[in-house]
């Protein structure tokens, strides 16, 4: 029987006893491998845990990179199998099977793996990582790309035939606005009234939902009282970087200065093949040993969910957590992620925290950016929670159950609001998501074309999402109930609607101050009276919401810039137009938000 670790790490003086007990008890809170806890809490070296490592099995390290596997014994391997077993067949010795892995005490595990006889040989992990990919390249690019499934992902969406249909639908209403142009207009007025009229009594459900009293839930325990009776989980953190040089170090900062162990992190930085300017920035520095790289190979499609996809399999938590380049989580966000999972049912398969912005004060554009956000995630978001409806997950600070998401196929790599879709198609399948009580500060957009493009990315989402799932409308009916789809309609194509019809209801104001419309005179004074005072009533709940959202947040500095939200929507316009050109001629294209400007 081999020595064990901390017994070799005694003997060689890297390790005192005192130390060792205080890591053995560690361990016995959670699933950590006793190396990793040495590490963590300082209490060895990695140098020293890697030499007592190689001691614990009296060998040196085979380095697999410097002699490929034989292809013979690759074919028809699943590389996912390796993957989860750290260990890869290298060449067959007579009966035996060489298989070099980097834990050789999964002996029994690996042995069940790989039929006949086997014999291992301890290779490095990151060496067997490197190998994997380099040997089953094309299988994971392709695997990335085309894991959500065909019937849920809009990379079957017949798009490009969608041109000449919707070139001709565009005709034809031109072709009545020149014709007919007081009757199309009203026509599009009703629709976007009717759409208005849909948005406000959802707000207003939420925020009632919201301000109703709720009875204090198990999930409300901390991860200390829950830990007593059940060890902590793993938690795999997916960093996706594009040309991200500006933030890397304060990224990396924040995510140290996280209060959960760092032996229960799996923290994955997810680097593009070609982006040669963030690969140089991280050169510069030296990786946390809770932090590893992850190349994803080049390919036609590039986007932040198929690198996700990519990264899924070489994770090793059974929670997986998304931050994007410029975040900072409050310290114990992941402890309160771990007690909400380990509190809720198994249903709840997703959670979402708090979304502001650390540059709120930059300009007016980041102080109204602000206020939306405030409303969107802390009311409405919460609010529609308890009514059960479906929610569009944030695309950053979400948090997912690992088998849930695997089982679902992991995140559409063709779709730009991939966590929105992912939120939809978590409750096609029964599962709900839920909010939790921390916050992650991001960068507010301040420069009116940044803030344009990004928005055009997250409303093209919307629409190909809600193109997506209504494909099969009764099927979705089936799926999500009466009030689930009617929620996924108001809060998909709603947000679209209320974007790309605005300048209808300006030209409504024009009338009110004085402008002759002749549309005006096709319906009687009392309907104009009521689309009036809908209108005022929309604004009046949207204004109301964010009035609560911001003391709630205690910013009320912000407060005066609620009168000056009517000068910012049509900034989402501008980006609605945008993003129904893009989804016709380049529906998969991720027009990528710049961070570090503050």
């Amino acid at each position: 029987m081999p020595a064990r670790l901390g017994e070799i790490l005694l003997q060689n003086g890297t390790l005192n006893s005192h130390d060792l007990r205080a890591a053995l008890t560690i361990q016995g809170q959670q699933e950590a491998r006793l190396g990793d806890i040495l590490i963590a809490h300082e209490f060895s070296t990695p140098a020293a845990v890697k030499d007592a490592l190689r001691a614990q099995i009296s060998g040196e390290l085979f380095n697999i990179t410097a002699t490929p596997p034989d292809p013979e014994v690759l074919q028809g391997l699943d590389p996912k199998l390796c993957i989860r077993l750290q260990a890869m067949p290298w060449r067959r010795v007579g009966h035996t099977l060489m298989v070099a892995a980097a834990d050789p005490t999964r002996y029994d595990e690996i042995a069940a793996a790989f039929p006949g006889r086997i014999s291992l040989i301890h290779a490095d992990l990151d060496e067997v990582n490197a190998s994997i990919q380099a040997v089953f390249s094309r299988h994971l690019t392709r695997a990335a790309a085309v894991s959500c499934p065909n019937e849920y992902s809009c990379r079957s969406l017949d798009l490009v035939p969608r041109r000449t249909k919707t070139a001709l639908a565009i005709g034809v209403v031109l072709g009545l606005a020149a014709a007919l142009p007081e009757i199309t207009f009203l026509a599009l007025f009703c629709w976007a009234l009717l759409s208005n009229f849909a948005t406000g009594l959802l707000r207003t459900a939420a925020l009632i939902a919201y301000l109703k009293p709720q009875k204090t839930t198990q999930n409300s325990h901390n991860v200390a009282q829950i830990s007593e009776h059940r060890k902590r989980p793993r938690v795999s953190i997916l960093l996706p970087l594009f040309r991200e040089e500006k933030v890397i170090p304060a990224l990396l900062q924040a995510l140290d200065a996280l209060t959960y162990p760092k032996e229960m992190l799996d923290v994955k930085i997810l680097l593009e093949e070609k982006d040669d300017i963030t690969r140089a920035a991280l050169a510069k520095i030296n990786l946390p040993h809770w932090a590893q790289l992850l190349t994803v190979p080049a390919d036609t499609l590039q986007t932040k969910p198929r690198a996700m996809n990519y990264a899924l399999p070489f994770c090793t938590g059974s929670i997986i957590g998304i931050y994007d380049a410029e975040d900072r989580p409050d310290p114990d966000q992941i402890d309160k992620i771990a007690a909400h999972f380990m509190a809720a049912p198994a249903n709840v398969a997703a959670v979402q925290c708090n979304l502001d912005f650390y540059n709120t004060d930059a300009n007016w554009l980041s102080r109204c950016f602000t206020i939306e956000y405030s409303a969107w995630f802390r009311i409405i978001m919460r609010g529609m929670q308890r009514l059960g409806l479906p929610l569009p997950l944030g695309g950053t600070s979400v948090f997912m159950r690992r088998n849930t998401l695997e089982k679902l196929g992991g995140w559409d790599a063709h779709n730009v609001t991939e966590d929105a879709d992912l939120g939809m198609r978590l409750a096609r399948f029964g599962y709900r998501c839920e909010m939790v009580d921390s916050t992650t500060w991001e960068e507010a957009n301040k420069v009116p074309i940044g803030w344009v493009k990004q928005r055009s990315r997250w409303i093209k989402g919307f629409i190909i999402t809600w193109l997506t799932q209504m494909r099969h409308p009764r099927a979705l009916l089936n799926d999500l109930g009466l009030v689930g789809f009617i929620g996924l309609q108001i809060v998909l194509l709603g947000t679209a609607t209320a974007f790309l019809l605005a300048p209808v209801f300006w030209a409504m104001w024009l009338g009110v101050f004085g402008y002759e419309w002749g549309f005006l005179g096709l319906m009687p004074a009392w309907f104009w009276q009521v689309a009036f005072i809908g209108l005022l009533a929309g604004e009046a709940i949207m204004m109301s919401i964010a009035a609560i959202a911001i003391h709630k947040k205690g910013k009320y500095s912000l407060l005066p810039f609620l009168l000056t939200m009517p000068l910012y929507w049509p900034l989402g316009t501008i980006a609605a137009y945008k993003a129904l050109y893009e989804i016709f001629f380049a529906p998969f294209y991720w027009d990528k938000t710049t961070h570090g400007l503050d």
